[in-house]
């Protein structure tokens, strides 16, 4: 059965309303009457779509009288703090955003809570919200955990969060450069790895831009090309094979990018990386569709008015990423169902939009299908179209990822970015590591 089907007939709490929908039951005067004056404390990231959500947040308050305060911080120090702050009896947060790799871990540490009880409770759930018309990927990949492999659609499989910075790959180009050089983007990854050095050298300018960094950001950037090229971390067994042919075919290929790229991308984090591609330092831009706000702002970008976008090339078959950020509410928040008001509010239709306007990203299906935002993102013809392809799969959300992701696949493609290793050498000295890991998860026998 597809993924998108098993979304869709899945039967019982937020499974059966993706593929129901809402209204839920039952209406109420004001939802809102019961919470004003609380205060919802919101663990932040510093994010582009995350400082465009600031602006919307006096809004909510002025509608609601539920005042916001956040918390923001840098990735890496979020998540530290958050677990800090969610594992105490009482922790200062009420609503947190979250990294999708990091939703199997919150879970199995009992950190976050089921939204169902939230959902069905009419005197809290909007019946206008319109479940379904969220981007089911992205709920898929950002909420959903316990069904198959313990982190996709399915039995078992239960919602903890709502994408809010939901992302997939998609591959930007510099149209006025490319038709100056009588260049044509890439198709397929055998037109691509003949590119880069070709767009190298006839613009002077860095082919691709990519994260290098060590730890996630490195891991991040091979993924983008494992995927496409047939590869995976583990077997349907949960036998390590990331170090097979093809894994070690995706990270050459990252290698070249990086030797025709912008100087400085083994140092690069997604920040870096993308301002290379908003400074015009580079030709090309392969990642999140964060891209699409920031390009169009003038106080960042240099490239205003000369990139256009179009698919993640295919390899073996078509594959793009499927991650970014959600928000879910801790099991000890203070402020619980005020917490799910301000949730329901940021994530639904109006405010969906409200944010795109500002250089957000899009959660639901009729953003992106809106006349006003196509108008305004006409990308956005091109992300629908991405969407279909981005893989739920792309990387195992399983609670030992970040600990895998990190300690060993971070440090395995650095050292065949920065030379200190072949892409053969570097993947199979992580396999023990890697092994050992899954074997202390109870995936391997010992």
């Amino acid at each position: 059965m597809k993924r998108r089907t098993l979304i869709q007939t899945a039967s019982g709490g937020a499974l059966g309303m993706l593929a129901a929908g809402w209204p839920l039951p039952g209406r109420t005067q004001d939802r809102y009457a019961k919470y004003r004056g609380q205060t919802v404390v919101m663990s932040i990231p510093s994010h582009p779509h995350y400082d465009a959500m600031l602006k919307l947040l006096p809004d909510f308050t002025k509608q609601t009288g539920i005042k916001v305060e956040t918390d923001r911080l840098a990735m890496a120090r979020m998540k530290d703090k958050q677990l800090l702050e969610m594992s105490k009896p009482s922790g200062d947060y009420d609503l947190v955003c979250y990294v999708v790799m990091w939703k199997g871990e919150y879970v199995k540490k009992n950190l976050v809570r089921d939204l169902d009880p939230f959902l069905k409770n009419p005197a809290l759930a909007d019946p206008d919200y319109d479940f379904k018309d969220l981007v089911p990927r992205y709920v898929e990949n950002i909420g959903l955990v316990g069904g198959p492999k313990g982190y996709l659609a399915g039995p078992g499989a239960r919602l903890y969060g709502l994408p809010y910075g939901a992302e997939t790959s998609i591959l930007a180009y510099r149209r006025d450069l490319f038709a100056k050089h009588n260049l044509k983007p890439p198709e397929t990854y055998e037109q691509f790895e003949r590119l880069l050095p070709e767009v190298r050298q006839k613009t002077g300018l860095g082919a691709l831009t990519s994260r290098g960094q060590a730890g996630h950001q490195c891991v991040h950037a091979w993924l983008l090309h494992l995927n496409p090229l047939g590869g995976k971390i583990f077997d349907d067994k949960w036998k390590p094979r990331f170090n097979d042919a093809v894994g070690v075919k995706a990270l050459k290929f990252l290698k070249l990018i990086s030797d025709t790229g912008p100087v400085g991308i083994p140092g690069f984090g997604q920040g870096e990386m993308i301002t290379s591609f908003l400074q015009g330092q580079a030709a090309m831009y392969l990642d999140s569709s964060l891209i699409f706000g920031q390009v169009k702002n003038p106080s960042v970008s240099k490239v205003v008015d000369q990139v256009s976008y179009v698919v993640h090339p295919r390899g073996v078959r078509y594959a793009s990423q499927s991650g970014g950020l959600g928000l879910a509410i801790p099991k000890n928040a203070k402020n619980a169902d005020a917490a799910f008001l301000l949730l329901q509010w940021l994530t639904s239709k109006a405010q969906d939009k409200a944010v795109v306007r500002i250089g957000g990203v899009p959660t639901r299906t009729s953003t992106l299908a809106d006349r006003e935002m196509v108008t305004l993102y006409p990308e956005f013809i091109t992300l629908r179209q991405q969407i279909e392809y981005s893989d739920p799969d792309w990387r195992p959300i399983i609670a030992e990822w970040d600990e895998i992701n990190i300690q060993a696949l971070g440090v395995a493609v650095s050292e065949a970015l920065t030379g200190k290793k072949t892409a053969e050498e570097a993947l199979n000295g992580m396999v023990p590591k890697v092994t050992d890991i899954m074997k202390r998860g109870g995936y391997l026998k010992a």
